[in-house]
């Protein structure tokens, strides 16, 4: 088998997040590639939460396909939840508890989803209940059933290794990981070498776990190899594993940042949280403190972000859409004041607190056009984890170069979602910090009007500098004079020709596919990958299509007019209703777009809807396809 899609299902807090990092680490260390996604409640404990993954022995995974060929259920929820994702001879693995449990029984699950799921369940002539259900399965879609008795697993476990009743039910996770190594035939060196790197310094927790493998080994032992994947093409230890979240808060360190200032909010947290554990550095010789800062809420955090920055520190803050909501102001300032700073921006649902643990891109015009007044700001996306980590790296260079404020904007899915990567290229980062003055300049102006971009001054350095909110001078005074306030302004926004003309096109967009396409996919952030996998897709069905990646949303690169010269053959790919890519063409070189393929349910595009809805407009069938599909 090349590849495998699976999902793990369970109650928010039922250990499935160190499911899915033990196995991620193991298949990457066994040099398979992997991708897996998160979706959870925004609660701490209790509700349904899920992931969805896939393997692949001859790739590394860009985006991820239903149905599932495997289904891990720690909990009911989870069968009545996911049964209709599987494929024909799947293969489910439940808590033989379960067995008897009905739909009614769930108090969890809202009453919305309960319902749909009965009239779903009523159609087949199904009772709402596990065995009912199991039945129907294994009748209509041949589906291979494992009943494991989670309790009995765990009560072994316990006299063998003395684990504690009160902590058994972390063990949960463990049996997951057991039940998937089984199956798969995966060598237990790797998961050895995996729980290893998981619970560092906790040797025990990686005996326990080993204990409950074996296990979960024995109950399963006429499984062994059932999903058995081939030997996998690439070379172990040539990759790594990371989440968005990792991704972004390494290229941070790599950038040299300094100082990170963050409000906890989902799903920008984790950075934060990551970059607490390297607040010592070494890199290539270069020793530095890193401080990281929990503030009392947003505004506080851009606010120290900006006057780290103007010590001469890079700075940096992270943020959802409430979040940036509150730093707008702090944005204004740093425009009008010329601070270079990085605000790493995580969408979710909105609007309001809209859904905290789902993922959108509806956020994009709110990023380039947030704040009141006119000044240059850069908006830059990335496309999956590889690209994040080099465009942290040239976001600083951006602020710093050209000082100006720049917004990194990524999403949840990109975030939450762990990939497999190569290992990046560090002699290919470059750190560009721009004009600065270090030594005492009689009469220093910050602000002259001799540069576009000053030269600049780090305060609590020899030379004098004054920051207002206000219009000023050449020296930072409080000036209202209407010439001096016509040259700033200009002054302030020429950097978006200068920014516009010197970036690096590849951190502008890229272009992937047919030179000569029928059709052009446009988008930006984490559609990337499910569109790559799509135009490999069509090709085999006879459509030549290609992806143009934009990377740098603003100021928007005039380049990628030579893809749009024919609006009819492109189709915009967003997770928006809208489709707000189609929005910013059209303000920023007049072209319109009129075919788009969205999905605003805040779950991911997955690789069969978005191949289905192509088809669907190259058919000539509608130029618009709304994308639902996902638990």
């Amino acid at each position: 088998m090349n590849n495998l899609d699976f999902l793990l299902g369970g109650p928010q807090g039922g250990g499935l997040e160190t499911a899915m990092n033990i196995l991620s680490k193991t298949f990457v260390l066994a040099g398979y590639g992997f991708i897996a996604e998160r979706e959870y409640f925004s609660n701490i404990v209790g509700r349904h939460s899920y992931i969805h993954a896939r393997v692949s022995a001859r790739s590394i995974p860009r985006s991820l396909r239903y149905p599932v060929r495997l289904l891990v259920a720690s909990d009911a929820e989870t069968l009545f939840t996911h049964y209709m994702d599987l494929s024909e001879e799947a293969v489910i693995i439940y808590n033989t508890e379960d067995s008897t449990r009905s739909l009614s029984d769930i108090p969890s699950m809202e009453d919305q989803t309960r319902s749909r799921i009965i009239t779903l369940l009523n159609g087949e002539n199904v009772e709402p209940r596990v065995d009912s259900l199991v039945r129907y399965l294994e009748e209509s879609k041949h589906v291979k059933t494992i009943q494991l008795d989670f309790r009995k697993i765990l009560g072994e476990a316990s006299r063998i290794r003395g684990i504690k009743p009160n902590v058994l039910g972390r063990y949960i996770s463990s049996i997951i990981v057991g039940s998937v190594v089984v199956l798969t035939g995966l060598d237990k060196n790797h998961v050895r070498r995996a729980l290893e790197r998981v619970f560092t310094r906790r040797p025990e927790m990686v005996e326990d776990n080993m204990v409950v493998l074996k296990l979960v080994e024995a109950e399963m032992h006429e499984y062994s190899g059932f999903l058995k994947l081939d030997v996998p093409d690439l070379e172990p230890g040539k990759h790594m594993v990371l989440s968005g979240n990792d991704a972004i808060a390494l290229g941070k360190i790599v950038a040299g940042v300094r100082y990170q200032s963050y409000y906890p909010i989902t799903p920008a947290a984790d950075e934060s949280l990551l970059l607490e554990r390297y607040m010592n550095i070494d890199f290539n010789g270069v020793k530095g403190s890193l401080i990281v800062i929990q503030m009392e809420d947003e505004i506080a955090a851009v606010t120290s972000a900006i006057g780290a920055s103007l010590t001469g520190v890079r700075a940096s803050t992270s943020t959802s859409g409430p979040g940036f909501d509150l730093m707008i102001e702090g944005l204004s300032y740093a425009g009008m004041n010329e601070v270079p700073i990085v605000i790493t921006y995580y969408q979710r649902g909105g609007p309001s607190t809209g859904q905290p643990t789902r993922g959108a891109q509806s956020d994009l015009l709110s990023a380039i056009f947030a704040g009141h007044g006119e000044f240059t700001r850069v908006v830059l996306s990335s496309g999956d984890h590889m690209e994040a980590f080099y465009d942290v790296v040239e976001a600083f260079n951006i602020a710093e170069k050209y000082q100006v404020p720049v917004i990194h904007l990524l999403d949840k899915f990109l975030a939450n979602t762990i990939a497999t990567i190569p290992l990046p290229v560090l002699s290919e980062v470059r750190i560009e910090r721009g004009t600065v003055v270090s030594e005492s300049v009689k009469s220093y102006k910050r602000f002259s009007l001799d540069h576009v971009v000053s030269p600049r001054a780090f305060i609590g350095r020899p030379n004098i500098m004054w920051y207002t909110g206000d219009e000023h001078d050449e020296y930072g005074h409080i000036v209202e004079d209407p010439e001096i306030r016509r040259k700033m302004y200009e002054k302030r926004l020429a950097k978006y020709n200068l920014i516009k003309k010197e970036v690096d096109t590849r951190f502008k967009y890229t272009y992937h596919g047919y030179e000569d396409p029928d059709y052009i996919l446009i988008g930006w952030g984490s559609v990337k990958g499910v569109c790559l996998d799509a135009i490999e897709e069509l090709r085999g069905k006879g459509i030549k299509a290609g992806y143009l990646n934009v990377k740098m949303l603003w100021p928007f690169p005039s380049e990628v007019e030579k893809y749009l010269k024919n609006p009819e053959r492109v189709i915009a790919v967003e997770h928006s209703y809208e489709a707000q890519i189609r929005i910013l063409v059209s303000i920023a070189t007049g072209l319109r777009i009129h075919r788009k393929i969205i999905k605003y349910t805040g779950r991911p595009i997955t690789l069969n809807e978005l191949i289905n809805a192509v088809e669907k407009i190259v058919s000539k069938k509608t130029d618009e396809v709304v994308l639902t599909y996902g638990a």
